[in-house]
């Protein structure tokens, strides 16, 4: 995804909000009309599909424009703040959650606690990786900036970015294995929680 890509990115991702913000809209009207769970139903599993979509629009995106996504540039400065691997930390997410869905059933607590620590361990682990391939990258640039002059150095440094380029590939994988983090979470919150704390 070139810059045209970046910006088609942040124009799907627009609409994407926009639809977004009517459906948690539509949310609201039905919780406060107490509408019955299984309208509720409907509504939450729609807004889960649309979840949905936007992992696969950044999957895209991410595949052209590595860069983009994962410098959250389509984001609002201050979600930038809270920025990690392209999201949000699904860890942090729980942490907030948890106190609006109260009471929640001693099963439910149980479950969210598990939820969180596993998300945390995968967190903890993403972030590990995208230190070493940090530190890996840097090591290759670094090698790659001797002397030139002569054709050997022309094919060392060629090579050495060969090297960082397909280092900079591992980059996407990083991404959408945090996306995919994201995505499971929520899905698997949706399971522990039952409608009407879903829809809140």
């Amino acid at each position: 995804m070139s810059g045209n890509g970046a910006m088609t990115f942040d124009l799907e991702y627009t609409r994407w909000l926009e639809e977004q913000n009517k459906q948690i809209n539509e949310l609201r009207t039905a919780v406060n009309a107490h509408a019955s769970d299984s309208d509720l139903r409907l509504i939450v599993d729609g807004i889960m599909a649309h979840y949905d979509e936007i992992f696969k629009l950044k999957g895209a995106a991410a595949k052209a424009d590595v860069f983009h996504i994962l410098s959250g540039m389509w984001k609002t400065p201050a979600e930038r703040c809270f920025l990690w691997l392209g999201g949000f930390r699904s860890s942090e997410l729980l942490k907030l959650l948890v106190n609006q869905l109260e009471p929640l059933t001693e099963q439910q607590l149980m479950g969210l606690s598990s939820l969180e620590q596993s998300s945390h361990q995968a967190e903890d682990a993403l972030s590990q990786g995208m230190e070493a391939l940090q530190q890996s990258l840097a090591e290759t640039l670094a090698g790659s900036l001797g002397p030139s002059g002569s054709s050997g150095n022309v094919a060392n440094y060629m090579g050495q970015m060969a090297m960082a380029m397909g280092k900079l590939g591992t980059l996407e994988n990083f991404l959408r294995q945090a996306d995919n983090l994201r995505q499971q979470t929520l899905h698997q919150m949706q399971r522990i929680l039952t409608i009407r704390q879903a829809a809140r």
